[in-house]
């Protein structure tokens, strides 16, 4: 009679031996990640394209997707490190460039961005006309920012 602990005892080696083969390799990480999601986004524009430029884009998702597999098999974990460290880097920038534009919009009535001339940091200050003093909170330099006049609108006609 088969149990469903001899069934499992059988499933175990595969899975070790899965494990040991992994040992020491890079794996799954963001940039792994990111480019599975490129391949996936190009197969779906390969689907609608014909002739020449769907092998361009096949040819270009079997390279990123051998590119990903390399990484994930990859025993060299100095290096994939730091290709993942600075894939995050790149991206850290890109999305705080876009956070700022937000954040700038939806602050553009009560607030004013200056840039540290010292550390060069963006600094939130309030909207207020007139010059201020404004102390860096990063690199504690002083400086005078000018912020000019805003009339307050007049609803009444």
């Amino acid at each position: 009679c088969i149990t469903r602990r001899k069934i499992m005892k059988k499933q175990t080696p595969f899975r070790e031996r899965v494990w040991q083969f992994m040992q020491g390799r890079n794996g799954v990480d963001a940039l792994y990640n990111f480019l599975l999601i490129v391949c996936l986004f190009l197969i779906i524009i390969a689907i609608f394209l014909q002739g020449i430029p769907k092998l361009i884009v096949n040819a270009l998702y079997i390279a990123i997707i051998s590119w990903a597999l390399f990484r994930y098999l990859s025993k060299n974990l100095y290096k994939r490190r730091k290709e993942n460290a600075d894939f995050l880097r790149f991206v850290k920038k890109l999305t705080g460039f876009f956070r700022l534009q937000r954040d700038r919009i939806r602050d553009r009535k009560t607030h004013v961005y200056r840039r540290c001339k010292n550390c060069k940091n963006v600094l939130r200050l309030p909207k207020k006309a007139g010059k201020h003093k404004v102390c860096c909170p990063c690199c504690s330099h002083r400086f005078e920012v000018y912020i000019a006049g805003f009339a307050p609108k007049n609803d009444k006609k």
